[in-house]
């Protein structure tokens, strides 16, 4: 177990940044809790420490949105997630986790970029109407969060350019997404625990920040709770531009 004062001083933000967002709040804060934490720890052990806390804040969230969902989009994306996370289980040692933060952080931006110009740019119409499901699509961008996820603890990007387009009502989009990055940070534990990284100073230390991840889970979950739909999709857009803008600092720098 880890027991220095620098050591929580950076935890404490990082769970409670990570947290919000396991709540709803959106992605662009997750990204912010393993940078913060390698400040003082290094990075594979940061990584390794988040994913139990991970764990916690998604029980957390799967309870506080137990009665919300879209089981359409679950399953069509789901199985994308799987193979992402197989593919970088085989493949992590050979790919750069800086060269997929840059992919990742392009299609993020542009994504987000477009969604602005159409509904405020000279030739907007407004909002834009629900885009269908699609399959292919979905297992496309389900395959990369998966991917992400598992290399980087970057999957909601992805998953966000899938979903977002559907413009499913707040509610049912982060049902949707705590169920989706529940099942897939289960998963993570097989290939983590045979990779050796989850060993017992990690877990324990780990556990010393459960309570900080409830409360933030919590606290997100209240947050989204009260946003109204128009004010919902604008302020997801820019965490995600948000997101993009911070993974593609952190893939240059």
């Amino acid at each position: 177990m880890i027991l220095d004062l620098a050591f929580f001083a950076a935890a404490i933000p990082a769970v409670l940044l990570v947290g919000l967002s396991k709540g709803g709040l959106g992605g662009a804060f997750a990204l912010m809790g393993v940078p913060i934490l390698a400040l003082v720890v290094d990075p594979l052990q940061a990584a390794a420490i988040f994913l139990p806390i991970l764990i916690v804040m998604d029980i957390v969230a799967l309870w506080a949105w137990r009665h919300d969902n879209d089981r359409r989009t679950l399953l069509v994306i789901l199985p994308g997630g799987m193979l992402g996370i197989a593919l970088g289980w085989a493949t992590s040692a050979q790919v750069s986790p800086n060269a997929l933060k840059f992919v990742i952080a392009v299609s993020t931006i542009l994504f987000a970029v477009r969604y602005f110009y159409q509904v405020y740019g000279p030739r907007s119409g407004g909002e834009q109407p629900p885009q269908p499901q699609r399959p292919v699509r979905a297992t496309f961008w389900g395959t990369l969060s998966g991917y992400a996820s598992f290399v980087a603890h970057a999957g909601g990007p992805p998953f966000q350019i899938y979903v977002l387009p559907l413009k499913l009502d707040p509610r049912s989009y982060t049902g949707a997404s705590v169920r989706f990055f529940a099942i897939v940070n289960a998963v993570k534990l097989i290939p983590y625990f045979a990779l050796g990284a989850l060993d017992a100073e990690n877990l324990v230390t780990s556990a010393t920040l459960f309570p900080v991840a409830l409360v933030a889970t919590m606290m997100g979950a209240w947050i989204i709770r009260h946003l109204r739909t128009e004010v919902f999709y604008p302020l997801t857009y820019s965490l995600a531009l948000v997101t993009g803008l911070k993974l593609l600092w952190d893939s240059v720098v």
